[in-house]
């Protein structure tokens, strides 16, 4: 009598034999998932090429931080940044087994370098990142972030998941120099002055339409291809034309000079709790609340988007294995705060390794080691132009607006929440905005309909959190916080 073989039950609930499998492929999912290794590696090398820009970004924001009269050495964000997103990332990739990414978050970059560090010494602005961390974590340990998360209604996840779409593809724009802030009149422009410039901004073009018509012809790996192609290109331009430097966002393109560079582990640990009786405990609470408020939902959103892109959702939009995810995601704060990287959170650069197939945690495993790698060889950071990883944002973008065919525009209850969720997004640069104007409407309307009830508790909370966050400067104002 032959035995069955033994079968191995899916994220999704299908299953799979698990019999002559390897164990990377029974851990990861592989096959269960629909992947394979190279499409996993494929992905993994993508997504970390369209976010290795961090390297490059959270320095410049960092390095010059007036940190109570000292400035950060930037080789010292360098390698903290590469460390934080290795480490965030490898553990997203073993314990998530998602294809999620994770490194230095912008805006909470952006927060620290201009309203906490100049207030404080930057070992307790880390203590900030790991206290925030910490309370997210033990949001997700307690099944609170989850459930909020699993409460947002089907139509408006998909809003979001358009949302990032809308918005990774307004980043990939700027980045590329193709949209600029307009100098009179409306608020942006095409090019610096209405028309486009310089040699850049044309690869970048030349790239994205060469990514597309690979798209369109079914060519595997039309991401990766693009931007490899598109570097060598701007390499043989600039050699050929002798661009300006000062053209492209991160230098000419091309290694110039050595590969090889030893990291500086300058501020790692250097994180401190004391002392913060200086700034008074209503500004550390009320900083603490702006970050974790920004680190939920933000991640929530990014995961929502890239998951449901991925398709590891089920049929009501939630995700399996979800709470293990978010507690990765939660622990980046701590992560960060303890490299002196700031706090690290999921990328939605991560839908590009998506794109190119990446459907399990093998990938996030190639973009940590990826990061890894960089703490040596971090002058090949700047081989591939910004303008060129852009790209390749514009077309994930593209990819994850297709979502709107699930949203019923014809049902006002759905589309006008939808409908904000996905135009402010970009139009404030803000996941969070998005997220948080979706919610409200859609307790608004349901409300003025009767039917108060069928959001649920949780949607009514986040309503309240919402409105608390759009309120912030007023209530900052009225606590005497400034």
């Amino acid at each position: 009598m032959t035995q069955a073989p033994v079968r191995h039950r899916a994220p999704d609930g299908g299953t799979q034999p698990s019999a002559g499998r390897s164990w990377p492929d029974r851990y990861f999912h592989l096959t269960a998932r629909g992947s394979t290794y190279a499409r996993e590696v494929r992905g993994g090398i993508t997504t970390f090429m369209a976010m290795s820009y961090i390297l490059l970004l959270n320095p410049l924001i960092l390095s010059g931080a007036d940190a109570r009269g000292h400035t950060l050495a930037r080789t010292g964000v360098i390698t903290a940044t590469a460390l934080a997103a290795c480490a965030s990332t490898l553990l997203m990739g073993l314990v998530g087994r998602v294809p999620l990414a994770l490194a230095a978050g912008l805006g909470v970059s952006g927060v620290l370098s201009t309203q906490v560090v100049p207030r404080m010494t930057w070992p307790q602005a880390m203590g900030l990142c790991v206290v925030y961390g910490a309370v997210i974590v033990l949001l997700v340990l307690t099944g609170l972030r989850e459930r909020v998360m699993n409460a947002i209604p089907l139509a408006l996840k998909h809003a979001i998941t358009i949302g990032i779409g809308m918005f990774i593809a307004l980043i990939g724009l700027v980045k590329a120099g193709f949209v600029h802030a307009s100098r009179g009149g409306g608020p942006l422009t095409l090019g610096p002055a209405g028309e486009l410039a310089g040699w850049p901004v044309l690869l970048f073009c030349v790239t994205l339409l060469l990514i597309f018509m690979l798209q369109a012809r079914n060519v595997p790996g039309a991401i990766l291809i693009g931007i490899v192609a598109g570097t060598l290109l701007a390499v043989a331009v600039d050699a050929t034309v002798g661009t300006s430097p000062r053209s492209w966002q991160n230098g000419r393109p091309g290694l110039g000079g050595a590969a090889v560079s030893m990291p500086d582990f300058s501020l790692l640990g250097q994180v401190g709790f004391g002392g913060w009786g200086t700034v008074g405990a209503v500004t550390v609470g009320m900083t603490v609340f702006t970050l974790v408020l920004a680190g939920f939902f933000d991640a929530m959103a990014t995961v929502i988007g890239v998951g449901t892109e991925a398709g590891l959702t089920d049929e009501h939009g939630r995700m399996p294995g979800l709470s293990r995810a978010l507690l990765v995601d939660g622990a980046g704060g701590a992560i960060g705060g303890v490299t002196g990287a700031s706090g690290q959170t999921v990328f939605v650069e991560s839908a590009t390794g998506v794109g190119e197939g990446a459907r399990t945690g093998l990938s996030s495993v190639v973009t940590g080691l990826l990061f890894a790698a960089c703490l040596f060889l971090s002058p090949l950071t700047r081989v591939v132009p910004a303008e060129i990883a852009a790209a390749a944002l514009v077309v994930i973008g593209a990819m994850m607006t297709s979502h709107a065919r699930h949203v019923d525009w014809g049902d006002r209850a759905v589309a006008v929440p939808a409908f904000l969720t996905v135009v402010l997004m970009p139009f404030t640069y803000s996941i969070t905005a998005g997220v948080g104007a979706g919610v409200i409407a859609y307790c608004a309307i349901r409300a003025a309909q009767g039917r108060w009830r069928e959001p649920g508790a949780f949607m009514w909370v986040l309503t309240a959190v919402f409105a608390g966050y759009f309120a912030l400067h007023p209530i900052e104002g009225w606590l005497g916080v400034g």
